[in-house]
Order: structure tokens, then C-alpha cells, then sequence
């Protein structure tokens, strides 16, 4: 079950009735029920989330400038705010970090995610093996930290974790020292005997819990279990974008009193994120997050060095820059959810990412001189027929591909050229938030 396709089709319903009263209100508190239900949610922390909102819509007293409908959106978004958690602000300066976590979580992976999100913000990173247990966790850890350009410390066939950690910190010399623990297929008495050994050796500044979403609300009686045993800083909840039970998953770890500190978003080493639980509701319900999109394209522009800009002319070599740098965003789905665009149908995402690929091959068996100038290619049946077969695609991809580009330029230039336009843009980005700050308080 999708959860935020369900939630939005659910406000779709109530904000299209043609009568926004008690009635309604009750009806969208009972389907707002079925749909956490089946999401994994506590069904205790359901039935009181929903009389919540049905007290605070029918009794509370409207803000100023907003209706009925927007005003019990407002409510949802906020009590659902609440039941998934809070905030973190991850620490960007020199600390230790432990973590934890049973099998199958995706520990060792995040290990990297999290190596790769500290070296992108400048710090340099560490990864410690102290998983003695696992068979071939030396070998991943390495691979893991090569491909997140992490240094790596461990002793390969060693059994004691703390004879390692000993090792590594004579010779660790970064700011983010990441330390991976040995896993289990089930929280024993054993396990936290060796965890609790680990943390006082290594007295780590932040201990992870790493809970796949995939397991719903049990992973609330682990977030308890290993915050009684070892204290938690926070959990690391991975899976997030392909589990149905993620919701299950937040709620549980939130009402357990531990903090969600990251969420694990895809597979890349980059789909990692702190947590914020305004900004997750508000893409389950279809709320831009223009915010994370802007912050997503900058990075991405900085490391590809695009001086194109609106200042130069656009050809085909400088679209085909942006080709590559769109491609780094993510999947179309993931960038039509911060648009707010989550329930674009999936054959119309699939088109577009399959044309995206097309246009790519095309632009790549041009000449030099024919990137420069469009022109050369549309007024020439000669070169379409040569770069259609040099890329594996037909003539008509190829015209496709410059009117594309023919349009985007005719964009641009309006763009340039319209200084009212370019205004609204940027008083639209310097307020990205507008639109949720309205619904979300």
C-alpha cells in the first residue's frame, strides 16, 4: 500500500465534497483510520491521532484567511507531523559515531551513506570493522568506504572487537570516525553485553540504531530494547522509499521515545537524509518541498561546474549538461514529489526517463561544431540520418530532440528577457516554503 498516494486521494475526497461539515470531517477521520492501519501503524496511536484531528477541526477556531476545508489539511498535516517524530540536526564538526543494529537493517551500507553525507559537507571520514561476527564484513566495509572515498581501518580474521578499535584509533586521524558493530538475527543478552563493551571503549559521541522500514512497528520495540541496553542518540531508518510499512516504522520509533535521526531514501550513497518530520508529511501529501529540490540542484551544479546559466547562449552541448546534471537528481518520481507532483501516473514517469536516455545517445553521437549550433542538424536530412544511426535511435527521435531543444531556448529567452517573470521566480524560491507554511503553521 502506498501511504502517501492513499493520504492524498483521502484530502482529495474531503476538500472535492461538496459540504465541508462534521459529517465529512468524520468521514476522513475513519478512512485516515483504515489507511494507518494498513499502513503498520499502532492501532492505539491511530485511534488517537484521529480524535485529534476530529477535536481540533470541528472545536478548534479557524486561523484567519482560511476555510474550513484548508483548515482541518492544516490539522492533518500537523498531528501527522507529530505522530512521526521530530526534527535532527545532525552534527557537522568532528565526532565518533557507533552503529547498531540486527541483521538484514542495511547497517553496513549506511555505514557509507553516512561517510558520503559528512565528506560532502567538508569533514573528512573514517570507517572502523568491528563486526567480528559476520562472515565477509572486513571485504564490505572496505568496498563500502572505497566507494564513499572514506579511509578504512579493521583487522582482517581479528574476534576482538576491542582489540581493533584500539588499533584504529591510533591511527585514525579524521574529523568522523564511524564505527560498525557486530550484528545479530535477533536482540540477545549477548549481543548487548558486546555493544556495551565496544561503546565504553570507544565512547562514541552518537549511537545509531540502523531499522529497516520494511518491518513496520516492531521496529518501535527495538528502537526501546537497544535504547534501554546501550542509550540511543538516534535511529537510522533505511528503506524508507520502497516499504508500504514506513509509516508503521516512524510513528513506532517516535512513540518509543527514541529520536529518528536519518531516513534512507534509495540506493545511492547519496540518498540519505536527516530527518524532519514537517518536510516527510508534507510530501506524503503532495506539499512541495521546493526547499530540498533548490538545495539538490546547487549541489549537483557546484560539482558539474555549470557556468551556462542564463548569461550564455544555450546549445545543444550546454543542454545536454543539463541532461547529465538532471540525471544526478534522482528518479523522476523523487523530483516530481518535491514539486508536489507525487501522483504523476508511473507510465508517464517511465516515458520520460526512457526519452531522457534517448535524447542523451542522440546529443552524444554529434559533432563538436553540431552541439554548438542546432541549426546544422535541423537543416541538414544527412546529419539526422547519420546521428539517428550512430545512437541506436530512429530520425524522428532526432527531431524530436531539437524541438526539445527549440523550445527550452524560445523558455530561456523569454525568461531573460521578461523581468517581471524572473521577479515572481525568485521571490518564489527566496519563499519556497510559502505554500506549506501556510498549511503546516
Amino acid at each position: 500500500m502506498d501511504l502517501g498516494r492513499s493520504l492524498r486521494a483521502a484530502l482529495a475526497k474531503f476538500t472535492g465534497a461538496p459540504l465541508a461539515d462534521e459529517k465529512a470531517v468524520k468521514l476522513l477521520c475513519r478512512e485516515l483510520q483504515r489507511i494507518l492501519i494498513s499502513s503498520d501503524v499502532n492501532v492505539r496511536l491511530v485511534f488517537e491521532l484521529t480524535k485529534k484531528i476530529e477535536a481540533r477541526a470541528l472545536d478548534s477556531k479557524l486561523a484567519k484567511g482560511l476555510s474550513l476545508r484548508e483548515h482541518v489539511v492544516k490539522v492533518v498535516y500537523e498531528e501527522l507531523s507529530s505522530l512521526m517524530g521530530s526534527q535532527y540536526e545532525p552534527k557537522i564538526s568532528p565526532h565518533k559515531i557507533l552503529l547498531l543494529g540486527l541483521y538484514g537493517s542495511g547497517k553496513t551500507t549506511t555505514a557509507g551513506k553516512l561517510a558520503h553525507f559528512y565528506k560532502s559537507r567538508g569533514l573528512s571520514v573514517a570507517l572502523v570493522c568491528c563486526d567480528t561476527d559476520r562472515p565477509a564484513a572486513y571485504e564490505q566495509l572496505e568496498q563500502v568506504a572505497k566507494s564513499s572515498g572514506s579511509a578504512f581501518y579493521g583487522i582482517k580474521g581479528e574476534k576482538d572487537a576491542l582489540k581493533i578499535l584500539g588499533y584504529a584509533m591510533q591511527k585514525c586521524k579524521e574529523d568522523v570516525i564511524i564505527a560498525d558493530s557486530s550484528g545479530r538475527s535477533a536482540f540477545d543478552e549477548a549481543l548487548v553485553q558486546q555493544l556495551k563493551q565496544i561503546s565504553q571503549a570507544f565512547s562514541p559521541d552518537e549511537k545509531f540504531l540502523v531499522i529497516s522500514a520494511d518491518i513496520g512497528q516492531v521496529a518501535g520495540k527495538q528502537a526501546e530494547q537497544f535504547n534501554q541496553a546501550v542509550g540511543l542518540s538516534g535511529v537510522v531508518i533505511t528503506k524508507l522509499d520502497g516499504s508500504g510499512k514506513g509509516g508503521g516504522a516512524l510513528s513506532a520509533v517516535a512513540a518509543s521515545g527514541a529520536k529518528v535521526a536519518f531516513v534512507g531514501t534509495g540506493e545511492k550513497m547519496d540518498a540519505l537524509e536527516p530527518f524532519n518530520a514537517q518536510k516527510f508529511v508534507g510530501r506524503l501529501l503532495g506539499f512541495p518541498d521546493l526547499e530540498a529540490l533548490m538545495q539538490k540542484v546547487k549541489k549537483i551544479s557546484e560539482e558539474e561546474k555549470l557556468q551556462e546559466g542564463l548569461d550564455e547562449k544555450l546549445t545543444l552541448r550546454a543542454f545536454y549538461e543539463q541532461l547529465r546534471a538532471a540525471k544526478k537528481l534522482g528518479p523522476l518520481s523523487s523530483v516530481f514529489s518535491m514539486l508536489g507532483m507525487a501522483d504523476v501516473p508511473d507510465e508517464l514517469v517511465k516515458n520520460s526517463e526512457e526519452k531522457l536516455k534517448k535524447f542523451e545517445s542522440i546529443i552524444n553521437s554529434m559533432t563538436p561544431q553540431e552541439r554548438e549550433d542546432a541549426q546544422l542538424v535541423k537543416k541538414s536530412r544527412s546529419r539526422i540520418e547519420r546521428i539517428a544511426r550512430g545512437s541506436g535511435t530512429s530520425e524522428k527521435d532526432v527531431r524530436e530532440l531539437i524541438s526539445q531543444f527549440e523550445k527550452v531556448e524560445s523558455m530561456v529567452n523569454q525568461f531573460k528577457h521578461n523581468r517581471s517573470l524572473r521577479k515572481k521566480m525568485e521571490k518564489l524560491m527566496r519563499g519556497a516554503n510559502i505554500d506549506l507554511s501556510r498549511l503546516g503553521g
